[in-house]
C-alpha cells in the first residue's frame, strides 16, 4: 500500500510541475496545436495551444512508478517493466506525429501508415515479451483464467495483444477532441485497474491460484502512477485547457490500458472499464459505414460521438462532465462484474473443499 501510494503523490508531483514547465517552454516557442479545419467551429479558438502535454504524463507516471520502488525497497518486475516500457515506447509513436503537425503548422503528422508501422512495432514487441518473459497465460479470459476455457495458444495470444493495443490505442486517440476528455475518462479505466491489481495482489496470499497473475502489485503500481500524472496533467487541462496531451499522451493511455488488461488476464473487462474508447471507435465507424451505404449521408452531425453532442447544442464542458460520469459508471460495473467472479470462484472452491 505504501508503495502505491508513493507512486500516486510522486507521479501527481512530477506530471504537475513537468506540464507547467511544458507550457512555459512550447509558449516561448511558439509551438501550438493546429485545429483540424472540418471540426466545430468552436474550436477554431484553441488553435496556437501548446501541445505534446504527453511528455510530462508519461514521465511523471515513469518517475513515480521507478522512485516508489525505489523508495519502499520493491522489486522491479518484468511485467511491469514492459508495461512501463509500452505506455513510453507509444508516446514515442505518438510524439513523433506531434512533432511533424507543429512543426508543419497543420494538422497533419505521420501518415496512416507510419503511424501504422511505429504502433505495430510498439504492440509486436508487447506481445512478444511478455510470453517470453513472464509466465502470462494464454487463456482467453474475462476477470480470471479459466472462466472462459479458451485457450489461444501463444501465437494466437500475440495475435490477440497485438489487435487490443491497437484498439485500444485507437479508442482513447479519437476520445481525446475535448479539453480533459481523455485524461478524465483515463484517470477512471487506470484507477480500475490499480484496484484489479491490489485486489489479485492481496489474494495471491490466501488463493494463490485463484488468478495466476504473479506481478500484480507491480502492474497496480504502475496504474496508479499513471492516475497520479494524469491527474497532475489534468491541472492544467481541464477546460479551458492550457495544454493538450496529443497524440504522445492519448497513444500512451491506451496502449498502457491494453497492457494491464492483458498482464491482469482481464481482456475482456477492457471493452467495459474503457467504453468509452469502445464508443468513440464505434461512432466513426458507424459513420463511415453509413455514409459510403447512403450515398452521403451522417448518422451522427460529428464523428466522433462527442463532437454530435457538441452540434447538438452541449456546450464543451457539459459533454466532458457527463462522459466522465458515464467512465464512473463504467468503472464501477466493471469492478462489479470483477467482484461477482470472485465471489463466484470463491464459491465453487469452498464447495469443492467440502
Amino acid at each position: 500500500m505504501i508503495r502505491l501510494l508513493l507512486a500516486a503523490g510522486l507521479s501527481f508531483l512530477v506530471s504537475v510541475v513537468g506540464t507547467k514547465f511544458l507550457i512555459d517552454i512550447l509558449t516561448r516557442q511558439h509551438i501550438g496545436q493546429p485545429i483540424r479545419e472540418d471540426g466545430p467551429e468552436g474550436h477554431l479558438t484553441k488553435a496556437g495551444t501548446p501541445t505534446m502535454g504527453g511528455i510530462a504524463i508519461v514521465v511523471g507516471a515513469a518517475t513515480g512508478y521507478t522512485l516508489s520502488d525505489l523508495l519502499s525497497g520493491g522489486v522491479f518486475t518484468r511485467s511491469g517493466l514492459i508495461v512501463m516500457g509500452t505506455i513510453c515506447a507509444a508516446a514515442l509513436v505518438g510524439f513523433m506525429d506531434d512533432w511533424l503537425k507543429v512543426s508543419r503548422e497543420r494538422n497533419l503528422g505521420l501518415n496512416k501508415r507510419a503511424k501504422m508501422a511505429g504502433l505495430l512495432l510498439v504492440a509486436g514487441g508487447f506481445a512478444y515479451l511478455t510470453p517470453t518473459f513472464t509466465n502470462i497465460s494464454t487463456e482467453l479470459s474475462f476477470a480470471r483464467t479459466a472462466d472462459v476455457g479458451i485457450d489461444l495458444g501463444t501465437v494466437g495470444w500475440m495475435i490477440f495483444a497485438v489487435l487490443v493495443l491497437l484498439g485500444a490505442s485507437n479508442g482513447s486517440n479519437l476520445a481525446d477532441g475535448l479539453d480533459g476528455l481523455a485524461a478524465g475518462s483515463g484517470m477512471f479505466a487506470f484507477l480500475a485497474y490499480a484496484v484489479i491489481g491490489f485486489w489479485i495482489f492481496r489474494q495471491s496470499d490466501v488463493q494463490p491460484d485463484i488468478y495466476g497473475v504473479t506481478h500484480a502489485q507491480d502492474l497496480a503500481v504502475v496504474s496508479i502512477a499513471m492516475v497520479g500524472a494524469l491527474a497532475g496533467f489534468l491541472w492544467f487541462n481541464a477546460a479551458p485547457a492550457e495544454i493538450f496531451m496529443g497524440d504522445t499522451g492519448s497513444l500512451a493511455i491506451g496502449a498502457g490500458l491494453a497492457a494491464l488488461a492483458l498482464t491482469t488476464n482481464t481482456h475482456l473487462l477492457l471493452p467495459i472499464i474503457a467504453g468509452l474508447y469502445v464508443a468513440e471507435t464505434l461512432s466513426v465507424m458507424l459513420q463511415v459505414g453509413y455514409f459510403k451505404v447512403t450515398g452521403g449521408k451522417r448518422l451522427f452531425r460529428m464523428a466522433p460521438i462527442h463532437h454530435h453532442f457538441e452540434l447538438a447544442g452541449w456546450r464543451e464542458t457539459k459533454v466532458i462532465i457527463r462522459f466522465w460520469l458515464v467512465c464512473g459508471a463504467l468503472m464501477a460495473l466493471g469492478l462489479g462484474l470483477f467482484y461477482a467472479s470472485w465471489l463466484s470462484a470463491t464459491d465453487v472452491l469452498d464447495g469443492a473443499a467440502e
